[in-house]
């Protein structure tokens, strides 16, 4: 199993951390500790010694009630710490919903679009299509971030995302998006009640059935806050770590994550396990 993308082909057979680089003054994890390009990279750098597969960078906050932000401050916030990061030879994949900011990103050498939109904004699905071979993580979203938690979804969780996500496999690959480049994320968090995501990670089996690569963003979740206790996001890493590996259990390839170095140790026990 590959993710084929702009430089790479990761191999998946072994799970992947994809650590996460918030350029934004807003996160609702680090709250803009890494919101200039310096700080951005030397956080990136830091990931990879933590022993990250694969950075996401991001220039807005998608965190519940967040503001858009305008296309011009995005770009200036993303496109100087793509360019940093494309020299150090990982694969870099940029978390954004706008086609511009795709184009740019794309045409700098940035390996994987991660659009939490999956591909439905305006131009969004030309711009990948248009590419010869980068990645794409497709996102389930009730909603949009501004109202998704003043009115989450209602009903069985799991059949409606996994219609959702086959419906819009269907679209790229429409397109002439080939299959390898497609990897799927539930979207904890996005829209969903507290027991819907859980529910998906209970039955993400289901999800795994559709026949792509699954990436899991339960990384500081408030989800995770609710059945802790733990207020605080930056708190909930034992509790993030648990739900990882339970992820990976349920079939899930792809870890995106704040705590790269606890993940890639209990990644390391899973695959000793796996391995005997």
């Amino acid at each position: 199993m590959f993710w084929q993308t702009s430089r790479f082909d990761i191999d998946l057979q072994r799970p992947r951390v994809m650590g996460i680089v918030n350029v934004t003054p807003d996160s609702f994890s680090e709250g803009g500790r890494y919101s200039s390009a310096s700080e951005a990279l030397a956080h990136a750098e830091q990931l990879l010694r933590e022993g990250a597969d694969i950075l996401d960078i991001g220039g807005e906050s998608t965190r519940p009630g967040a503001s858009a932000v305008s296309l011009d401050e995005e770009l200036a916030r993303v496109l100087p710490v793509v360019k940093g990061a494309l020299a150090w030879g990982v694969p870099i994949s940029v978390d954004t919903y706008k086609p511009e900011v795709m184009r740019a990103a794309l045409d700098a050498g940035a390996d994987i679009i991660n659009d939490v939109w999956a591909l439905r904004q305006a131009g969004a699905l030309n711009v990948v299509a248009a590419h010869p071979s980068c990645g794409v993580c497709l996102m389930h979203m009730h909603r949009e971030p501004q109202t998704m938690q003043t009115e989450p979804m209602v009903g069985a969780v799991v059949p409606q995302v996994a219609g959702f996500l086959q419906a819009r496999v269907q679209a790229v690959l429409v397109s002439g998006v080939a299959s390898e480049r497609i990897v799927l994320d539930p979207g904890i968090g996005f829209g969903k009640t507290v027991e819907q995501n859980f529910a998906l990670l209970a039955h993400q089996d289901a999800l795994a059935r559709l026949g792509w690569p699954l990436l899991a963003g339960w990384s500081r979740k408030s989800s995770l806050g609710a059945v802790t206790g733990q207020a605080v996001a930056a708190d909930r890493l034992a509790a993030s770590v648990a739900a990882a590996v339970l992820a990976l259990e349920r079939g899930a390839r792809v870890l995106r994550v704040h705590d790269v170095a606890a993940t890639v140790q209990a990644v390391a026990v899973w695959c000793a396990v796996q391995a005997r």
